[in-house]
């Protein structure tokens, strides 16, 4: 059997059109089906190509007689700092992949190097959530471990919440595959209903008017920005609520029902209300567990928001040891960025 191929005897180039089948078989072979259980040129195309903030720079590791050895891509983003009015422009790496036949041959590191020189020039910030097996790699490549950015949950069924709980912490099969029945509107239908200048955009007016008081890391919420990324997404079933008062829309929360294991979860991405508004951030709150139609909620509720101060009245804890590791660092080196720097939602960093 001859010798496969060194680093050193292969390609290394962008990644183009024509190379996504092959990159899609890769990146199921190596990471499953993904967030929405089947890896569709379609999803891809979503995340990597109709990006608001521009198309994902990807490059593939490729032996001399044109197979695929290996796949690398970040994707981009933009983070808002309001204090300043400051778009920092960011790269989240996704999406790796090396065939099993060239695993231990340092190509993972070569792709990731490369790509950080190639956005050297036009991101200053790269982040991401590494899981614990991944992490050790990256801490060698210069990325900072900074904390976890913790889950809050608010159980709705008590008695199928802790038998799911212990069902996943003695790892007893799944159960059922089908996703969670939930009768709440699409967000594909909501978003495509709204009006360029209604009252979903009047609401987002106040909020960034309120948001550029904060310090923080956020990204700015527009109406592009949130068809593109729950009203478009294909295969994630984003639903919508809605709080009105007066006739007049007070706050917008989005989630999906999904399965966690044996339990059926609501993940709530997103709870935007107009400043100042606690009660309608615990309404939608309370909504999303009453209405979702699932086990449990969960969700991230950055510290300083209407829905982190509504959050224990509306029945939401801290879950104890569950959280995403938030790891980061510059293209050219260490960053000064720590936890407390962002305002996250849940919204900026599941699926991806």
């Amino acid at each position: 059997m001859s010798a496969l191929p060194a680093p050193a005897e292969l390609t290394f180039r962008p990644l183009a059109e024509p190379d996504l089948p092959a990159v899609l078989d890769l990146l199921t072979a190596s990471l499953a089906g993904g967030p929405t259980g089947t890896r569709t040129a379609g999803f891809f195309r979503w995340k990597h190509r109709l990006n608001p903030f521009g198309a994902s720079p990807g490059l593939l590791a490729e032996t001399p007689d044109g197979r695929l050895a290996g796949v690398r891509l970040f994707l981009r983003w933009q983070w808002h700092e309001g204090a300043t009015g400051r778009t920092v422009a960011a790269v989240r790496p996704v999406d790796t992949a090396t065939h099993p036949d060239f695993q231990g041959r340092g190509i993972f590191r070569r792709l990731t190097v490369d790509l950080l020189e190639q956005v050297e020039e036009e991101a200053e910030l790269v982040f991401n959530t590494p899981n614990g097996n991944s992490l050790p790699g990256y801490r060698k490549m210069g990325w900072q471990e900074l904390g976890q950015v913790p889950v809050a949950l608010r159980p709705v069924r008590p008695t199928a919440f802790v038998r799911g709980v212990r069902a996943a912490l003695a790892r007893r099969p799944a159960g059922p595959a089908t996703p969670p029945v939930c009768q709440l509107p699409t967000a594909e239908d909501w978003f495509e209903s709204q009006s360029a200048d209604g009252p979903l955009a009047e609401l987002l007016r106040e909020r960034a008017a309120a948001d550029a008081a904060d310090p923080r890391l956020a990204v700015r919420r527009t109406p592009e920005f949130l068809r593109w990324r729950y009203g478009r997404a294909p295969g994630l079933d984003y639903r919508v609520l809605t709080c009105h008062r007066g006739g007049e829309l007070t706050g917008l929360a989005v989630g999906r029902p999904r399965r966690r294991g044996p339990l059926a979860e609501f993940t709530l991405a997103d709870v935007l209300v107009r400043p100042g508004d606690r009660d309608s951030a615990a309404r939608l709150l309370r909504a999303a567990a009453r209405e979702s139609g699932c086990d449990h909620v969960a969700t991230h509720l950055s510290p300083g928001t209407e829905a982190a101060a509504a959050a224990l009245r509306a029945g939401y804890l801290r879950a104890p040891r569950t959280g995403m590791t938030l790891a980061a660092r510059a293209p050219a080196g260490p960053t000064r960025l720590t936890l407390t720097d962002w305002r996250f939602t849940l919204g900026d960093l599941e699926v991806f």
